[in-house]
């Protein structure tokens, strides 16, 4: 950041009108480059952070507060800014963002070429409360509340992923909580040309309303966040620059990887493995879920099912197969770790009553448990986890890849208020807890002289892209409808700055192998998956069992679905392998970059009004527009080309000039892709 030398002159604003919250007027001073103001015991601070961006930090009754946890680095691009204080006014400029602080300590953003207002702050009244609120809870926390006003015109992006099916989310009311399918990273993108980010892990939400716009946190200390002016695209580069980019991803995880709830036994699982290879099919992961171990929290395999880990590591990579391996952050009170754990405070506590926070079936106990969970914001909570993976799992048998499930962490019943982290209380930090949980493996794994990492996570905070963590869409349905609902979700998840990311293909709950219209689903699911970040077959599929131990599902393989359905899987499996070199070519560009792998339309081509509103398709890295068939027994498919752009069949060559809909022939065995300005893919055989 520019350093400039402190002026300690404050300097008085000017008058104000007595129709508001204070009849008095705020002072102004200029610090080490930041332009800080403060009246009626709160201090306001904005200072660069990294190119056409500023952070923002505000807090009532006390000096700011550094080192509270959040998802900025600590180290940022250096940038030039200049601070002017004027006419009781100020003004702070780095590059295409100025920022406004009127004398009441109102804040208005703007781009600097032009002046545009980008966003201000707005009072919620003339006389009280004005646009930041503070409500005690006591000990030195508050509710907090930041307004801004709202914008007739305005589309808002990202915020995580949801199921709510919308891709546009003005309008909404979403929580800012972590739950299953339900991933709240609060980093917002406005067609307006800013990328904000809520830069508080505090449980609570953000209201897009036609009357204005407002994060609140239930109980934190400071109000903070970050903001940056420009096309979204380079929103994305900014952002993923001061929350980290994502490293990047091994050749291995960008083919097709091959799951079920659940492969109960070795032999199980090396028999599909086997099979896939019988049948000369591509094929780079299989995954090892829950139950694998001998007690929830001892974090290693089970001998009366798994006698040989060692012999099973050693076949699949023979095949050119990566085991990944379910891990939980729960551990069962029969666990070997859990007396330690909890004498040595690594578990998450309670503001009231015992550490156990969920239910959950064990093995040799025919009820449940009530589970713990380690606290993964401790030190030295990761460091006892990882030495249990390292010395079960890394160490003996050179697995280095892990499934991070129910990393919400899943508790019974959610109450954030209760809960006790070595961060925080519950209300202030519960939000950052997947994040930490990867962290736990990446910095494992690194010290263990690992560049490959890669974790497969439930749940995902802001920053989480950091640490290698792919995100799926958690446990969902298996119809076109819900089909339809995860384009929106993987295309706000890709500009909340998470790049590797995807679906159980085919959904989670249910769906029947022999039913002739879950065939159609799974097909099309199957299409979708192949152009995805990543490819990831899974599901409960029917029938299961209850619960427990011994559970299993029904089959889950491409040759579970019959003969025409098993043939179109296994043309997508190879089409998948033909265009890995292009979905490598785009992760690189995740990884030097922070552009996402599957685009929305807008990010590509801001200046085409319609591309804003496209939510039934996506860029698939800059090159391939995908427009997934959402409807059953549909065999054409409409779909809209961006103008600016020529586009390609790329299964006929036919080609179209870009600013209008198409309609295509899309019978079971095509999904409808277009190649942009003369791309070559080999999508067709």
């Amino acid at each position: 950041m520019n350093q400039s030398a402190e002026n300690d002159n404050q300097t008085p604003t000017g008058a104000v009108s007595l129709a508001q919250s204070s009849p008095t007027v705020g002072t102004f001073r200029e610090r080490d480059g930041a332009l800080e103001w403060s009246g009626r015991q709160e201090t306001l601070r904005i200072e660069p952070w990294g190119p056409d961006a500023v952070r923002v930090r505000a807090r009532l009754g006390g000096p700011l507060l550094d080192g509270l946890p959040g998802a900025l680095l600590d180290e940022v691009e250096s940038t030039e800014s200049s601070v002017k204080i004027e006419q009781g006014q100020g003004r702070l400029t780095v590059g295409a963002l100025t920022v406004e602080v009127s004398a009441e300590g109102l804040i208005r953003f703007t781009r600097t070429a032009d002046g545009h207002e980008l966003l201000s702050e707005e009072r919620a009244h003339f006389w009280w409360p004005g646009s930041r609120l503070y409500t005690a809870v006591g000990n030195g926390h508050h509710r907090l509340e930041q307004r801004f006003a709202a914008y007739d015109d305005e589309k808002l992006y990202g915020l995580g992923q949801h199921q709510h099916g919308r891709l546009d989310q003005k309008g909404l009311v979403l929580d800012l909580v972590q739950r299953n399918a339900e991933v709240g990273i609060p980093v917002l993108t406005s067609s307006r040309g800013y990328t904000l980010l809520w830069n508080n892990p505090a449980i609570g939400r953000v209201e897009l309303a036609g009357n204005g716009t407002r994060w609140v946190a239930d109980s934190a200390r400071q109000i903070d966040y970050w903001i940056t002016a420009g096309e979204p695209a380079d929103a994305q580069r900014r952002y993923s620059a001061v929350t980290g980019r994502t490293p990047m991803l091994p050749e291995w995880a960008a083919g097709f990887w091959q799951c079920k709830l659940r492969y109960r036994t070795q032999d199980e699982l090396l028999a599909v493995a086997r099979e896939y290879k019988r049948r000369g099919l591509p094929i780079d992961v299989i995954v090892c879920d829950f139950f694998h171990w001998t007690h929830l929290g001892e974090w290693k395999f089970d001998p009366r099912e798994w006698p040989d880990p060692a012999a099973l590591v050693a076949e699949l990579a023979g095949m050119g197969i990566k085991l990944v391996v379910s891990v939980w952050p729960s551990v069962s009170p029969l666990s070997e770790n859990h007396p330690v754990m909890d004498q040595r405070g690594l578990f998450i506590g309670t503001q009231y009553g015992p550490t156990a926070h969920a239910d959950w079936p064990d093995k040799e106990v025919a009820s449940t448990v009530q589970v713990a969970f380690y606290d993964a914001t401790n030190p030295e909570a990761r460091e006892f986890v990882w030495a249990r993976v390292r010395e079960n799992y890394l160490e003996p048998y050179g697995i280095t890849a892990f499934w991070l499930d129910a990393c919400e962490p899943e508790l019974k019943p959610g109450f954030q208020e209760n809960l006790r982290y070595w961060a925080g209380p519950g209300l202030e930090v519960g939000n950052i807890y997947p994040a930490e949980n990867a962290r736990t493996f990446y910095e494992g794994l690194k010290a263990a002289g690992e560049d490959e990492i890669v974790s497969l996570n439930r749940s995902a905070w802001a920053g989480s892209q950091r640490y290698g963590a792919a995100l799926w869409s958690g446990d969902i349905g298996t119809d076109f409808p819900t089909l339809r609902r995860q384009i929106a979700a993987g295309l706000n998840t890709a500009l909340s700055g998470i790049p590797w990311w995807n679906t159980d293909i085919g959904g989670f709950h249910g769906g029947d192998p022999d039913d002739p219209a879950y065939r159609e689903v799974m097909v099309r699911w199957f299409q979708f998956g192949a152009f995805s970040p990543l490819m990831r077959l899974h599901g409960f599929r029917e029938p299961g069992m209850p619960l427990g131990p011994e559970m299993t599902g029904g089959p889950n393989e491409v040759w579970s679905y019959g003969e025409e359905a098993g043939a179109i899987l296994e043309r997508y499996l190879r089409l998948r392998e033909r265009i890995k070199p292009y979905v490598l070519r785009v992760m690189r560009e995740a990884h030097e970059d922070g552009l996402p792998v599957m685009r929305p339309l807008f990010l590509e081509f801001p200046g085409d009004e319609r591309a804003w509103s496209v939510d039934d398709a996506y860029l698939f890295g800059r090159d391939v527009l995908v427009a997934p068939v959402l409807e059953a027994g549909a065999t054409t498919w409409t779909t809209y080309l961006p103008a600016g752009a020529r586009w390609t069949d790329a299964w006929t060559g036919q080609t179209y000039d870009g600013g209008t809909s198409v309609t295509v022939d899309a019978p079971l065995e095509r999904i409808p892709v277009f190649l942009r300005d003369g791309a070559v893919l080999p999508v067709a055989e």
